[in-house]
């Protein structure tokens, strides 16, 4: 049976809402445009859907042939404007220092009326949390509905995990193998480098940003004591050895 993609995923602000998607172009850097920007608070450390769940709630939209950003909140607001890159800051990336750019526009004063907290948003040289070597991201739709059936639930939504690449045509965690293999995944050859280990974000409704669902506690009651590259391990992660575009469909060939 092959492996064939059956959804993309991405947002192009961190934290944001991801949206499923046709079509990406995976480059180095991952999927082009894919976290091009995130948010920062006053002490310009970035900040996610883990501290802020309300980000979760905002649908993020660019266009790179327009220059623009869109913010769609959940009272019906919509804050666009053409991006405009201002100074470049040093910024706080999880515990690593990441050079940005201040976005000009008025989308920090809409986040920050939001989310109650002063916010600033900045566009990344490159927001994957791993850098190059994991510019993407693969989940199994067998994997979650094993979690699913841990969680006595009928199915859980894969957004909360935010994965770049969905696939079907395996057994549940058969993608833990892969790492350290290469594998064409449509036009674009990738190299699986590490198991996805998880944080509380997976927890939050992928809407609403509520918490709803202990996915730590399930992933440590049965996955807790795999020999995997990062702990609570679910999915794995991999960089892009030769660029190209990914399709809905399109098949997943290891080795």
């Amino acid at each position: 049976m092959p492996i064939v993609v059956t959804a993309l995923s991405i947002t192009p602000v961190k934290g944001t809402r991801v949206q499923y998607v046709d079509r990406i172009e995976l480059d180095r850097s991952g999927a082009r445009g894919n976290r091009r920007f995130y948010v920062i608070d006053e002490h310009d450390r970035m900040v996610n859907g883990k501290q802020l769940g309300g980000l979760i709630e905002l649908v993020a939209t660019a266009s790179e042939k327009e220059g623009t950003l869109t913010l769609a909140f959940p009272d019906g607001r919509v804050v666009s404007a053409h991006v405009r890159g201002g100074p470049r800051i040093r910024t706080t990336f999880f515990s690593s220092p990441a050079e940005a750019r201040l976005v000009d526009a008025p989308f920090g004063e809409a986040l920050s009326e939001h989310l109650g907290t002063p916010l600033r948003l900045v566009e990344a040289d490159g927001a994957v949390d791993r850098g190059p070597e994991g510019a993407i991201s693969l989940i199994s739709r067998a994997s979650l509905a094993k979690l699913a059936e841990v969680a006595d639930e009928r199915s859980i939504d894969a957004r909360r995990f935010r994965m770049l690449i969905e696939v079907e045509g395996v057994t549940a965690h058969a993608e833990d193998q892969w790492v350290g293999q290469p594998a064409r995944i449509g036009d674009a050859v990738v190299r699986f480098g590490g198991h996805v280990g998880r944080c509380l974000i997976t927890s939050r409704h992928p809407e609403n940003g509520t918490v709803d669902l202990p996915t730590l506690d399930l992933l440590r009651d049965y996955r807790g004591e795999l020999p995997t590259t990062e702990p609570l391990p679910f999915g794995i992660y991999g960089e892009v050895l030769e660029p190209g575009a990914v399709h809905v469909g399109d098949q997943v060939v290891l080795g």
